[in-house]
């Protein structure tokens, strides 16, 4: 239920949707007497939509959750890699039977990197499929297919394909490896990402190490004007509004500790 009800609550708020809503409200408004409702509407869209494509808002929201944990040193020893689904496009995927990325896709060639640098680590994929009606195929076997092109052994590749959000990545994931003390796993995900992900995980008792990837943000934006993309900028603000909402709906019905969980 808290799966397709994250999934209907954000169709609804992301800011085209409710863009397109608002000026819907303002086209009613004009066969009826709700003036007041139909100024107050045509106002919140024009400010959604100026702040949300012409400015750096989207970026400013995001680098807190980008700058939440910091990417540590190369340890000496890894037990192995956790990648998270969310990287890759999935419905093409399945026709093509290839590894097309998505904008996340950074995730898995970092994974890579590290299944590379740590020969003998073992590599777990999490993420079955995102989709309210499935019929796709699951990231992980997207995954599977994307790492064994490029030379990983499939024995060492460990497959967790029925998760459908960031909650059952981590709850599964610590069912398929029933970490020892000791172990070092090693979470690779998106850093806007990492700290919804690293609360779930530690909620699910798996103590892993944040290792963020795929950064939308350099680091040090303000606030400002930022015309030349304005495309761009409303789906990075759609990025930041999705994950604090993400956030604060996980911390309120107690799937995490805190709003915005850290080292």
């Amino acid at each position: 239920m808290f799966f397709i009800a994250s999934k209907t609550l954000w169709f609804l708020v992301q800011p085209v949707t409710l863009i397109f809503l608002l000026l819907v409200l303002v086209a009613l408004q004009n066969f009826g007497r709700l003036r007041v409702l139909g100024r107050l509407a045509i106002s919140a869209a024009i400010l959604c939509l100026g702040l949300g494509a012409f400015s750096t808002l989207g970026f400013v929201a995001l680098q807190p959750l980008e700058s939440a944990f910091e990417r540590p040193a190369p340890p000496a020893w890894i037990t192995g890699i956790i990648v998270l689904g969310g990287g890759l496009e999935t419905d093409i995927n399945s026709v093509r039977q290839g590894y097309e990325f998505n904008r996340s896709g950074d995730r898995y060639v970092e994974a890579l990197r590290l299944a590379q640098l740590y020969p003998d680590a073992r590599l777990l994929i999490s993420g079955g499929s995102g989709a309210l009606f499935p019929g796709e195929e699951t990231e992980a076997a997207s995954g599977l297919r994307f790492f064994t092109a490029f030379g990983i052994d499939p024995a060492r590749i460990i497959t967790e394909d029925q998760s459908r959000n960031t909650e059952e990545n981590a709850q599964l994931t610590r069912e398929k490896l029933a970490p020892a003390p000791g172990d070092a796993w090693l979470l690779v995900t998106s850093a806007f990402h990492m700290p919804r992900s690293v609360g779930l995980f530690r909620k699910a008792g798996f103590d892993v190490v944040p290792w963020p990837a795929d950064y939308l943000t350099k680091g040090n934006e303000g606030f400002g004007l930022r015309l030349n993309q304005p495309a761009e900028n409303l789906s990075i603000t759609s990025i930041a509004l999705r994950e604090w909402i993400g956030l604060l709906a996980y911390w309120l019905t107690g799937k995490i500790d805190s709003p915005l969980p850290r080292p």
